[in-house]
């Protein structure tokens, strides 16, 4: 990103963690390991196919990502 030791390195990843957190992890309060997965692999497809991202102008990280691929084909 900007270089090592840099304050915005890992701002991404920190945003996403705390947003599994407060939307997921902390509202459904898993008891073991094996639904925590099952869980977290429900929230990640939900996160990036139906959440809608107002970063991303309302769409989701999918709908962005297969925007990016056709402007690509087409250049």
């Amino acid at each position: 990103m900007d270089g090592k030791g840099a304050l915005r390195d890992n701002i991404f990843a920190k945003r996403l963690r705390k947003t599994v957190k407060y939307e997921d992890i902390h509202l459904l309060g898993y008891q073991d390991v094996q639904s925590l997965k099952k869980g977290l692999d429900q929230y990640y497809r939900f996160y990036n196919g139906d959440r809608y991202h107002p970063a991303m102008d309302y769409e989701t990280p999918n709908q962005r990502y297969e925007s990016f691929q056709r402007y690509e084909e087409v250049a």
